[in-house]
């Protein structure tokens, strides 16, 4: 397939600006992902029971959807360069002041920061491969970014684990301040807004509202939206908050078993997803079966978990379960970005990446908050109920998704 008129090249110089944006990705998805690993702990640092201690990601993730689409209209006003040093500067104060803080409060105004300097980074990595990348890669490019996103899970899961057990809460969470810091000069040094001469042309700003409504009156946006709002959702409120005290507290299972388990199942959907979004980009067709098959087995699966007879499932069905979360997860960026293309601009990407990201957020906040709740109400262990609502906005994210790709036209290769 031959290159677009007008479209980037790509090539060596735009990799090498997506990997420094990337890499400042990696660690706000470890920022943002901490509480998962560190759960346990901040209970007892803050002296805080189930409900309280989801106030802390709640909160971030609140202020992280509500930013989703300004974010977006931003990066195209802005560039990406400099929302992105914006981005990393505040996440940098929010994680040193997590760090030192001694009770609820200013651990909350913590993650309040994190929150906003993480609205500001996803967006504008997604937004660089719209100006750098020709057309046919962008899959690939959502895809990996998603991976990289994945790899910042990852590290915040099991190696924090290990490290806040080693070192301990402050100097753990000081050092992931500093190297913070340290990528945002890496951003200052490499991170340019498009190739000479093509970024000034493309940046064609408008308002708030006519980006959102523009982003809105096209079909593949909200296409984008419902598949964000579940193939991404379950293994983010495991990884984000609840996947620790599932298998600990749920199965049993010691916190270095845990994080193998929340660790292993993601990779293998790593290594295959930059395959299946090459498939995806170059063959777009295959996003809808793709995205519906994904979207109902997730959905069924925890309805399945939620549902079994007489308590938890027995840990290889919940193992199964995860694992199919993860590969949802990785490969939800390249589906859900891809459509939110659909019938946009390159110039214009920003508020339609936005929509996407809210709706899947906005997902993982009512599946986090409703599981601390309910694990109040009932008791510590009581996950079956816990997870119910959340395999119920997967199945309304899911039946929103199938009515969207109703005679959804083909797009050509």
């Amino acid at each position: 397939m031959s290159m677009g008129a007008g479209e980037p090249p790509g090539g060596a110089r735009a990799w090498l600006v997506w990997g420094v944006a990337a890499a400042a990705y990696f660690l706000a998805m470890f920022h943002r992902n901490g509480m998962s690993a560190a759960a346990l702990q901040a209970q007892e640092r803050f002296d805080v029971g189930p409900a309280l201690l989801s106030v802390l990601p709640m909160v971030q993730l609140i202020v992280y959807v509500a930013l989703q689409v300004p974010a977006g209209v931003l990066a195209d006003r802005l560039g990406p360069r400099r929302s992105l040093l914006i981005g990393l500067g505040v996440m940098a104060c929010g994680v040193l002041l997590f760090a030192v803080a001694p009770s609820i409060v200013p651990a909350v105004a913590g993650r309040v920061l994190i929150g906003v300097g993480d609205a500001l980074v996803f967006l504008n990595v997604i937004r660089l491969g719209a100006l750098w990348f020709p057309r046919r890669q962008y899959a690939v490019i959502s895809a990996l970014t998603g991976l990289t996103g994945s790899l910042g899970q990852m590290v915040s899961v099991a190696p924090l684990s290990a490290l806040l057990r080693g070192f301990g809460w402050e100097t753990t969470f000081l050092g992931a301040g500093a190297v913070s810091v340290a990528v945002g000069f890496l951003v200052l040094l490499v991170v340019r807004d498009g190739p000479v001469g093509a970024a000034a042309a493309r940046l064609h700003p408008i308002s708030l509202w006519a980006s959102i409504k523009e982003a809105l009156s096209a079909r593949g946006p909200r296409v984008g939206m419902a598949v964000h709002a579940v193939l991404m959702v379950p293994f983010c409120v495991l990884g984000i908050l609840w996947g620790y005290p599932f298998l600990e507290q749920g199965y049993g299972l010691t916190a270095g078993r845990s994080g193998m388990l929340l660790t292993g199942v993601a990779l293998p959907p790593m290594i295959l997803v930059p395959f299946l979004a090459r498939l995806t980009g170059t063959h777009p067709n295959l996003r809808k079966p793709m995205g519906l098959t994904l979207a109902w087995s997730i959905t069924l699966a925890w309805f399945l978990v939620a549902a079994w007879p007489g308590g938890l499932p027995p840990i290889q069905v919940a193992g199964a379960t995860i694992a199919l979360s993860a590969v949802g997860a990785v490969l939800a960026p390249a589906i859900a970005f891809d459509y939110a293309r659909d019938g946009l601009p390159a110039s214009r990407t920003g508020a339609a990446s936005g929509l996407v990201n809210m709706s899947g957020f906005t997902s993982v906040v009512g599946g986090i908050v409703s599981a601390g709740v309910l694990l109040d109400i009932y008791g510590p262990d009581a996950f079956q109920i816990a997870f119910a609502p959340m395999a119920s906005l997967c199945l309304l994210a899911s039946s929103v998704l199938t009515v969207l790709l109703w005679r959804y036209p083909k797009r050509a290769g």
